[in-house]
């Protein structure tokens, strides 16, 4: 085994993988994605790692192998926010092609590489068309090794929330990893995880058995609660167990205490707006929602002053803003709600988020109606009489910015920014050409953008719309860290295994 694995990042987005993998010690090696602006933000914080584009034309025998495999295939055919049409949706089908990346690169190297696969998508993909489409998940992880490996269904179709299945010389483990548990992010975004192990029983550990061992230390100890199910198929013994068993486990987190936001040592507080109705209603755990591919369609980069509040507001056709009570639907929040790629709309699925600070203003006794934001003039016979002022506090609305956003996923600030070319190569013109050739059909237009219209984008790609769909359809850095980790952590306990093994036959 090489001394520092190896990572490919197919369907990579904004390389959120890669990131992860970075500082997990991994080293990224190429990368697939077909949207211009996540392939320009890769292109400059990656330099060095291949951009291999549309995953259709990849052959996975043809590419350098690496050792570690991850796709967060897009989600939304089996996101519960979305119509559920699951594995032959249009966009979630996509997982079958990183399945045939994967086998494709084991056969070209005797199944050597890869010995890892991730992964990512939403928890929805658990009850997605009765829970068959995970189960086709996890039956297509296992053929991958055993091609004649089955998964029984659960009773009822209800997955766990974690399991693990153990097959011949290989091992296959899920779980559901909440960002705002633990996680030092203040957003509320499930996802489940599944690593592939092709060459042992690694899978359970590295999402199990690998915290504070694996260079990642959770922020507390909180357990879970239940018990455990089993089933048996063709795979081999396949035991599933859900975060209840935590205490013999070691998989459970306290709640994360930072405050939602912060701006230098200011902590801010996030809120839900939904222009169809005004109500407000305080949310206490202090985690904010899932920021989602739709976040934040406009809003400023208002700074964060005093103790600014934020409200969650429910998405327009949710039970709570359905309910003929008239405080649903609205409330406080600490935590974001799933960033989405519609700008945190409030006619979303997710609902929206909206951030509410003060401000104190002068009101003149007098001399201006209230609420006028200016004192009067002060005059040379203010010393005699001066004007009679009082403050009061109002309150503005905004939305998350997308430096609020960046930090919500876990990145460094400014991920997204200085990112413009002033001087692009007729090369470097002729690539990004053939970039949005391919990628404006798939958006339905019927035109693609212009040479000129290309160059001009080369200068300036970074807009907010752009910036905060990127970081919506984004994963959350430590929650990714942490599972990489764990295969560091892993491999590393193998390698230390087999140098013993050699040691003792010398």
């Amino acid at each position: 085994m090489n001394s520092k694995l190896t990572l490919g990042s197919l369907f990579d987005g904004i390389g959120g993988f890669m990131l992860a993998a970075r500082k997990a010690g991994i080293q990224p090696v190429w990368s697939s994605e077909i949207e211009p602006f996540p392939i320009r933000v890769t292109e400059k914080r990656f330099p060095d790692v291949i951009q291999l584009g549309d995953v259709h034309t990849i052959h996975g025998g043809e590419i350098p192998s690496v050792d570690i495999i991850t796709f967060g295939s897009p989600c939304q055919n089996l996101s519960v926010a979305g119509k559920r049409a699951g594995l032959d949706g249009q966009q979630s089908s996509l997982f079958f092609e990183a399945v045939r990346i994967i086998t494709e690169m084991r056969n070209s190297t005797n199944g050597q590489y890869p010995r890892w696969a991730v992964w990512e998508n939403v928890p929805g993909a658990l009850s997605s068309n009765d829970g068959r489409d995970f189960q086709t998940v996890l039956r297509c992880l296992c053929q991958i090794k055993d091609g004649a490996a089955d998964v029984p269904l659960p009773e009822g179709g209800k997955w766990l929330h974690a399991g693990e299945i153990v097959g011949d010389g290989y091992s296959v483990a899920w779980r559901i990893l909440d960002a705002s548990k633990g996680w030092g992010v203040a957003q509320r975004r499930k996802r489940i995880f599944a690593v592939l192990d092709l060459g042992g029983a690694g899978a359970g550990p590295v999402l199990f058995e690998s915290e504070g061992l694996s260079g990642f230390a959770p922020s507390g100890g909180e357990a879970g609660e239940g018990g455990a199910a089993g089933a048996e198929g063709r795979a081999g013994a396949a035991g599933f167990c859900t975060e209840h068993s935590a205490n013999s486990r070691s998989i459970g987190y306290g709640e994360e205490e930072s405050p939602t936001l912060r701006a230098g040592v200011v902590p801010g507080v996030a809120i839900e707006y939904n222009p169809s109705d005004a109500r407000i209603k305080i949310k206490e755990d202090g985690i904010c929602q899932t920021l989602c591919a739709r976040a934040g369609t406009g809003g400023n980069n208002v700074p964060l002053v005093g103790s600014p509040v934020v409200y969650g507001i429910c998405s327009d056709q949710s039970h709570a803003m359905l309910s003929d009570n008239p405080h649903s639907g609205i409330y406080e929040a600490e935590t974001s709600r799933t960033l989405d790629c519609n700008g945190g709309s409030p006619i979303c699925a997710q609902g929206g988020m909206a951030v509410v600070e003060p401000r104190t203003v002068a009101m003149n006794v007098g001399f201006f109606n209230a609420g006028e934001e200016l004192s009067p003039p002060i005059l040379a016979r203010d010393y005699k009489d001066p004007p009679v002022v009082h403050t009061e506090t109002e309150y503005l609305v905004r939305r998350l910015t997308p430096l609020e956003c960046c930090r919500l996923q876990g990145y460094p600030d400014d991920w997204c920014a200085d990112l413009g070319d002033e001087n692009p190569s007729e090369e470097e013109i002729d690539r990004w050409e053939r970039i949005f050739a391919a990628w404006d059909p798939i958006q339905g237009k019927r035109k693609t953008k212009t040479r000129n219209q290309i160059i001009k984008w080369l200068r300036h790609p970074n807009t907010d719309a752009a910036e905060y769909k990127a970081y919506g359809n984004s994963v959350a850095v430590p929650c990714v860290f942490f599972v990489l980790a764990g295969i560091v952590w892993v491999a590393g306990k193998e390698s230390k295994s087999e140098a013993l093994l050699e040691l003792d036959k010398e």
